[in-house]
């Protein structure tokens, strides 16, 4: 069972998948400081000269009661700017890479390496001549 276990966290494509997780949660702080720092402070500048900010209070005077509509916008633009990177570096060029594939223009990438193909392929043919392999 532990074997198991190893034999999966040491797969390459978790791996893979961590050092993008770390790489995707620190390009969203990226844009998260610049909604913050930038983005919000202009929009927060719309807002009337009673309010902090793009938004209204529920009950005038209570900091409490405050909608901060400019904090909803901010988050709104965060998203469509990650939404947009991850399109446009990831999406597309794979979706064009997947299209070029499919029309021949670029050939297929061999899912195995080459020495474990050749590796299968002497087993193959031990087992083919009576010889005893394991897997």
């Amino acid at each position: 069972m532990i074997k198991g276990f190893r034999d999966f966290v040491l797969r390459g494509n978790v791996v893979d998948l961590a050092i993008a997780v770390v790489i995707g949660a620190a390009f969203g702080a990226v844009i998260t400081a610049f909604t913050t720092s930038i983005v919000q402070p202009i929009i927060s500048s719309v807002g009337s000269s009673g309010a902090p900010g793009l938004g209204f209070f529920i009950r005038g005077g209570n900091p409490a009661t405050f909608v901060d509509l400019g904090a909803v916008i901010s988050a709104a633009l965060n998203f469509l700017i990650v939404a947009a990177v991850v399109y446009f570096v990831l999406v597309l060029p794979m979706n064009t890479l997947l299209e070029l594939r499919k029309r021949g223009e670029i050939p297929e990438v061999s899912a195995t390496p080459e020495d474990v193909a050749l590796l299968q392929e002497i087993r193959d043919l031990l087992k083919a001549q009576g010889g005893t392999t394991s897997p």
